[in-house]
């Protein structure tokens, strides 16, 4: 799994090389405009400030990604340099409908914390 991301200066495109993955990208609002399985051939688009997560399938997946900028700043949603991190638990655990203790987990933890939703 790849933590959840943003790119605040760059546009995306991820193209799928090998396996599968499932891939969530929502916009600013938090609202979901993907959530599917892409495959290998398959490309998705990404806008500037829409995050992302990937989980690859049981066969793995590999997948090489354009930016439309050289200096492409990446903003994670987990781990210590995350957005996440500055923000209260009560307030994380609230937003994202989680338990406390996953809130816990998400904010401190260095290691990728899985978030999706089922739909």
């Amino acid at each position: 799994m790849i933590a959840p991301h943003w790119y605040n200066n760059a546009h995306s495109i991820i193209y799928i090389t090998r396996g599968e993955s499932r891939i969530q990208v929502v916009d600013h609002r938090g609202e979901s405009v993907l959530d599917d399985q892409v495959r290998e051939g398959q490309y998705i688009v990404v806008p500037q400030n829409y995050a992302i997560v990937k989980q690859a399938g049981n066969e793995g997946c590999e997948f090489i990604a354009f930016n439309s900028n050289d200096n492409a700043m990446i903003n994670t949603l987990s781990g210590r340099t995350s957005a996440v991190w500055g923000l209260p638990v009560d307030v994380i655990a609230n937003a994202y409908q989680i338990s406390r203790d996953e809130a816990r987990r998400l904010k401190f933890n260095r290691e990728e914390t899985l978030i999706f939703q089922d739909s």
